[in-house]
């Protein structure tokens, strides 16, 4: 078996863990109409993790929110700049707290900024101050789990190879769609992109295209998985935060599942080396993924 650091959700089946999330929502809903009416004292968060998908950002949430300087969110994905934009900053002030000493500093947690086409652009003009992190895992033990925590969550019925087989046809011309239409909102897109979010570069220079490259950090998960501390030592210091040891460095949200077909990835290897050596080149860093 394969012990993943990063997916979450077993346990319920998908139609009750769907109504937990739907009364998860509205409870939140509500509390979030109230804030809103103090929103002009909560400050604009001053940094985002951005992504990727299934590659630590849950952990990487949770260890840098423990700093004493920082603080958490209301909730960890709020998912403004792509899914609830046409809300306004209002809305988005109100997942914040306001700040209680000097110096600090809020951030949110939503991997799907990574990949969603119009939120660099959103946050560039919104947030011209805030500090970016983008963790990068494998791309191939990157789908293969965000494919588990598909299955698992009620959002995919096919078997991986099937899945990925299945997916250029899936996301054919969502992309396309989400820049034309602002309100659009694509279920493959999110749900069914597993190699595409792991064409990092194609992100990354559409990231680079709005923000300054020295408001970002990239980082690797399989760093993360082997030295948590050290890994968030460097991303406290990029924040401009004194480096503090969280308390609890256990990765988030891990389960096992059966491990990836060989002969598949061997093939996704080959598939995915193009896109990993066009990182490779922007980065100036090698991830060392097999």
């Amino acid at each position: 078996m394969t012990s993943d650091p990063t997916p979450g959700g077993a346990g319920l089946r998908p139609s009750l863990r769907a109504g937990r999330r739907a009364l998860g929502r509205a409870a939140r809903g509500s509390a979030t109409t109230l804030r809103r009416a103090t929103a002009w004292r909560r400050p604009l968060p001053g940094f985002l993790i951005v992504g990727a998908a299934k590659a630590g950002t849950t952990s990487l949430h949770e260890h840098l929110t423990e700093h004493p300087a920082v603080s958490a969110p209301t909730t960890k994905e709020i998912h403004y700049f792509d899914f609830s934009y046409r809300r306004g900053p209002g809305w988005y002030r109100a997942h914040f707290r306001p700040a209680k000493r000097a110096g600090e500093i809020g951030g949110e947690s939503t991997p799907y900024y990574l990949f969603h086409p119009l939120v660099p652009e959103r946050v560039a003009r919104d947030l011209p101050e805030a500090r970016f992190i983008a963790i990068l895992r494998n791309p191939i033990d990157r789908a293969y789990s965000q494919h588990n925590h598909e299955r698992a969550s009620g959002y995919e019925d096919l078997p991986f190879e099937q899945a990925i087989a299945a997916e250029a046809e899936r996301l054919r011309g969502e992309e396309e769609r989400l820049v034309a239409d602002p309100g659009y909102r694509s279920f493959s897109h999110q749900h069914h992109s597993y190699l595409a979010r792991g064409r990092y570069a194609e992100q990354l220079e559409r990231w680079f295209g709005h923000v300054d490259r020295e408001r970002f950090l990239i980082l690797s998960a399989e760093d993360l998985f082997d030295d948590p501390q050290a890994v968030v030592a460097d991303a406290q210091r990029f924040l401009g935060l004194e480096p503090v040891p969280p308390r609890d460095l256990r990765a988030r949200n891990s389960r096992s599942y059966a491990p990836i077909d060989d002969e598949v990835r061997a093939r996704l290897r080959a598939e995915f080396e193009p896109h990993n050596r066009r990182l490779q080149e922007l980065t100036g860093r090698d991830f060392g993924w097999e």
